[in-house]
């Protein structure tokens, strides 16, 4: 391995081109840097009124959306054509055109006079034109593609859809009164038409850059708007016209809401302070430290996995894209040790998922909590600390314990960093130190990501990798390319927001766990977990929360549990989802990698993060683990939990000092599952019963193959 001024990994650079070719790779290169620096300065220097500002952020994603993925997806299946490419695109692209050219003629009619003049005649055939154009261009992009390092025809129909339909919904919030409008019986069939073609073009969108799970649920809840009344039990309503749903779900109550406010503030700061890491260097300083402090225990790359995923996860925003990212050196040099391709891939996928429940940022997640329940996002991060230290804790005792029965050896020192070099470089750290410590002190959290973002450039001028303007510039672009899914599901997830608000079926819902509860309040608390797992199958952690914490979490509430419990309960179960079969993609992702089955990469991962499905029940029945008590019993429950999640591990792998036998296992496994209550009566009888199982697999283990 190489020294520090030489990392030993190289970040994936997840947006380093456009993959456009020519002028067009150029125009978008300019228009991602834009869109960053644009965000920066509105967020800190000149802000916008809060529903214009989330449309342009949305339509700045639609507009690189379309043209970046689709030009870089060169492989896929889709026919080549392109005679019949560009005669759908002129028949979906005239009547686009004149939704524009009308879109325009209003907006300047607006400007210039601050009003509209006979709306009702001047866009009567605006929606229709409008929605006929895109749905055939949305069609026909589903079946045919253009030359790779261009834009396609149909694409360039998409990106002018997507700004007539999102310029006349910015008209209509003064000159159409849409804000008093939208959602009732007065509402405009033409910004209905303009809401509608907006959601289509964001489905396809989340369809292309995040697959389809999360486009068929947001589906399955838009039909669910409309077939309310032919429903059975508490899923009946009265059902809505497509004028007063569409209108209402393009408003802040859906897509305009909670989760595209996150998306348009932290987490796109959160995404342009990942890509000056990663420009900087930074980020490869934190892999290098993970293998300078882990990398020659036994197993040790998969210890490295822990850490540096860890810290890098939390930033990230995205557990399958962390795992690509740190799993690309990570999981080779485990299975270089002797770990199993599929362990190798889930060790790295339940370290990656567990860095979106790590303090300080949680992948954004610690924001959207913030936003929803109104608690400062201080508590937040002080309350998700021991929880967070308990899931990496048991994915460690883990891979040690998967190290130990396998005989694995740790790296040797020519294959890992010198500690003392790194450590002169602690100067490194400082982003984030001053990321946590600006947060702490009162500062805004879009002030103290600012700060932090130009601190991870002051920083590398104390390096060989200096961020000058080209570097500057190079990061801006990177992070709108790694921000266009993040924005994407959370818009889409607002689709489904918007739908449980409006419909109310969350009160519903609320009412069922309800129900449950007056049998056993455990089985409420099993119901919401499963439902938060499936719901967020699929999506990246921001909208898996987004979307479970407006079904489930309200629920728990009404139990009478605490709403920070109740939300970091769903929160995590949200999180797990990426390494819950059968749709598991940071798990997939790290298949992947390893060359494993992805099936079994997955089952495996969910044995290597069981913690992270005990916690949350340990967090219920001991308040304590989220800092809601005394010192003296935060301390009683951490301690008894960590040694619960050490039993927890050794059941799971088999292990202790030594192999254990089907009985064994099952008793270790009673023992940790007797320290979750907290209560200290339980707690004793866990303690005896797995200190006893210790000592038994200590006796039975010579001295030297324990070692």
């Amino acid at each position: 391995m190489s020294e520090p001024s030489e990392p030993i990994s190289a970040s994936v650079d997840r947006g380093a081109h456009t993959g456009l070719e020519g002028w067009q790779g150029k125009v978008f290169g300019l228009l991602c840097v834009l869109y960053a620096a644009w965000h920066l300065y509105s967020l800190n220097i000149a802000p916008l009124e809060t529903w214009l500002f989330r449309i342009l952020h949305i339509l700045g994603a639609l507009v690189l959306g379309f043209a970046l993925p689709g030009a870089i997806a060169g492989n896929d299946k889709r026919w080549r054509n392109d005679k019949l490419e560009w005669i759908i695109a002129v028949l979906a692209g005239l009547p686009v055109l004149y939704a524009l050219a009308l879109t325009a003629y209003g907006v300047s009619q607006y400007w210039s006079s601050g009003t509209v003049q006979n709306p009702d005649a001047t866009f009567a055939y605006f929606g229709i034109a409008l929605g006929s154009g895109t749905m055939l261009a949305i069609l026909a992009g589903w079946f045919l593609r253009g030359r790779d390092g261009s834009v396609s025809p149909i694409d360039w129909v998409l990106i002018l859809a997507s700004i007539a339909s999102t310029g006349f919904i910015a008209l209509s919030l003064d000159a159409l009164n849409l804000r008093l409008r939208a959602g009732t019986p007065f509402a405009d069939p033409q910004n209905a038409w303009a809401a509608f073609v907006a959601m289509a073009l964001m489905l396809e969108l989340t369809r292309r850059v995040a697959g389809m799970a999360l486009v068929v649920i947001a589906t399955v809840f838009v039909t669910y708007s409309f077939l309310g009344p032919w429903l059975p039990g508490f899923l009946e309503h009265r059902g809505y016209d497509a004028k007063r749903f569409f209108s209402y779900v393009f408003t802040d109550n859906g897509i305009l809401g909670p989760t595209t406010a996150v998306s348009s503030t932290y987490i796109i700061l959160f995404i342009i302070f990942a890509a000056f890491l990663q420009s900087s260097k930074v980020g490869d300083y934190f892999v290098n430290l993970a293998f300078a402090t882990a990398g020659r225990a036994r197993g040790g790359p998969a210890k490295v996995a822990v850490f540096a995923s860890g810290l890098m996860g939390m930033i990230n925003g995205t557990s399958a894209g962390n795992v690509v990212s740190t799993g690309s050196l990570t999981i080779p040099l485990m299975k270089r040790v002797g770990y199993r391709p599929q362990s190798a891939g889930a060790i790295e996928a339940a370290a990656s998922t567990g860095g979106q429940i790590m303090p300080p940022i949680m992948g954004a997640g610690a924001f959207i909590m913030a936003e929803i329940t109104g608690i400062p996002y201080t508590e937040l991060v002080i309350a998700a600390l021991i929880p967070a230290v308990l899931y990496f804790v048991s994915i460690y005792f883990m891979v040690d314990f998967e190290a130990r029965r396998l005989g694995m050896r740790g790296m040797t020192d020519e294959e890992v960093p010198k500690f003392r070099n790194l450590a002169k470089q602690a100067f490194l750290f400082l982003p984030i130190i001053i990321l946590v410590g600006s947060l702490f002190l009162g500062y805004s959290v879009i002030r103290a990501g600012t700060l932090a973002i130009a601190s991870a450039a002051v920083v590398s001028w104390l390096t060989p990798f200096k961020m000058g303007p080209r570097e500057i510039i190079e990061a801006l672009r990177n992070a709108s390319q790694m921000s266009i899914q993040i924005i994407s599901v959370c818009a889409t997830a607002g689709i489904i927001v918007g739908v449980i608000s409006l419909t109310g079926v969350g009160a519903r819902f609320s009412s069922l766990l309800f129900e449950l509860a007056e049998t056993s309040k455990l089985l409420a608390l099993i119901f919401a977990m499963i439902i938060s797992i499936i719901l967020g199958m699929g999506m990246p952690t921001t909208a898996a929360y987004a979307v479970a914490a407006s079904v489930v979490a309200p629920g728990l509430i009404e139990l009478g549990i605490e709403p920070l419990i109740a939300h970091f309960f769903v929160f995590y179960f949200a999180v797990v989802s990426a390494i819950t079969p059968p749709v598991a993609l940071a798990a997939y992702a790290g298949a992947a990698i390893a060359g494993a089955e992805p099936m079994r990469t997955s089952v495996t991962a969910f044995r290597v993060g069981l913690a992270a499905f005990i916690v949350p029940y340990m967090f219920f029945y001991s308040p304590g683990l989220l800092m809601e008590a005394g010192w003296l019993e935060i301390i009683r429950n951490a301690i008894t939990a960590i040694i619960g999640v050490y039993f927890l591990s050794g059941a799971v792998q088999g292990y202790l000092m030594g192999p254990l036998g089907p009985v064994w296992r099952v008793l270790l496994l009673g023992a940790a599952l007797f320290m979750i209550s907290g209560d200290w009566r339980t707690d004793v009888i866990g303690v005896l019963l797995g200190a006893g199982l210790w000592l038994k697999s200590r006796r039975e283990t010579p001295l030297s193959s324990a070692a």
